[in-house]
């Protein structure tokens, strides 16, 4: 990467460019943002300058995304969380449901998200 200067009075300022792509991530990209800010800073200001933090926050979204709904479904079918559960007793099984959703999400901030 090569940065160019232009000399405003008596000093060069470098020439940056500011990323027009808007952020489409959603919840774990702006955890990941606010992890960034917070205790990875110089990441943070790495990925800034290179122009790279929205797309970086946006890959990680969408894996954590894909990743959030294939634990889901393995873990609900380990689980034992099926429709004949539903139909059964609906109670029981938004317990379960919630339970193993809450449960993904750990894992996938801490293997993901937090890293």
């Amino acid at each position: 990467m090569e940065i160019t200067y232009n000399k405003y009075g008596d000093y060069y300022l470098p020439n940056l460019v500011v990323s027009t792509e808007g952020p489409t991530y959603g919840r774990f990209g702006r955890i990941r943002l606010k992890y960034l800010k917070e205790d990875r800073r110089v990441a943070y200001i790495n990925l800034k300058t290179s122009g790279d933090l929205t797309p970086h926050l946006n890959e990680i979204d969408r894996e954590a995304n894909e990743m959030l709904q294939l634990l889901i479904e393995q873990m609900a079918q380990a689980q034992g969380i099926t429709e004949h559960m539903k139909a059964a007793d609906q109670l029981a099984w938004v317990g379960a449901m919630n339970n193993t959703r809450n449960a993904a999400g750990e894992v996938v901030l801490h293997n993901l998200v937090f890293q």
